[in-house]
């Protein structure tokens, strides 16, 4: 079995082909995660790394290129295949939390479980653990509105990892809190991340977060470039 949990091929993007007003996003790129390897991926807003972590979590499809995940090519694979693999190998972090409103933040990490076809049992015994991994275990039974900007994220961070996936991918994760809270939270979601082995693609402008990371590649003119 491949030690590479994600490999991207060859991808290019662009929107509005053909017309005057294309804009070609994705130029080329190649790259290369191993299993338990956290990656900052560094760019401004605006230069394409959500469409990039969109494609490789295959909420998105390239013009060309190929995407594999723990070793399976997902080209030209069909929509119910992707959501499978999705659903069951790849976590999705944003920069705002998206949480369910009108559901704890202990049902908000079940729900994706139960979706999954764990029982509800183990599925609220694994949000449990994930809680208390992150240091928010009393907040169990608040509702996204009585949590902090910072214990709402950390909540997403959980949900994310509910299903044991083998990518992780986070789109400045931290990115609509302050710097203190922000390095907390950033603490809490690299805790998780080495705590599970798992394999990180997480994109930021912040170049402390990025150095603590064990590579950082810059997205530049739609092509990855090493910081």
């Amino acid at each position: 079995m491949s030690d590479t949990v994600l490999r991207l091929q060859g991808l290019t993007k662009s929107y509005n082909p053909g017309k005057p007003n294309e804009v070609s996003v994705l130029r080329g790129i190649d790259l290369e995660v191993a299993a338990g390897e956290v990656v900052a991926l560094v760019a401004p807003s605006g230069a394409g790394k959500s469409t990039l972590l969109h494609i490789a979590g295959l909420l998105d499809t390239p013009d060309q290129g190929v995407v594999e995940i723990g070793g399976t090519d997902m080209t030209g694979q069909s929509d119910r295949k992707r959501t499978g693999v999705r659903r069951r190998d790849v976590g999705f972090i944003y920069q705002f939390h998206h949480l369910l409103p009108e559901f704890t933040a202990l049902e908000n990490i079940v729900l994706p479980q139960l979706a999954n076809g764990v029982a509800r049992s183990a599925a609220d015994a694994r949000a449990q653990t994930l809680l208390s991994e992150v240091g928010i275990a009393p907040r169990a039974d608040h509702r996204p509105a009585a949590l902090s900007g910072g214990e709402q994220q950390r909540v997403a961070f959980c949900r994310a990892l509910a299903n044991e996936p083998k990518l992780l991918l986070a789109d400045e994760p931290t990115g609509n809190l302050d710097p203190t809270t922000s390095d907390q939270v950033f603490g809490a979601l690299m805790a998780l991340v080495r705590g599970t082995g798992l394999s990180a693609l997480i994109a930021t402008h912040n170049l402390e977060l990025a150095a603590r990371m064990d590579r950082q590649i810059r997205l530049e003119a739609g092509q990855l470039v090493p910081v």
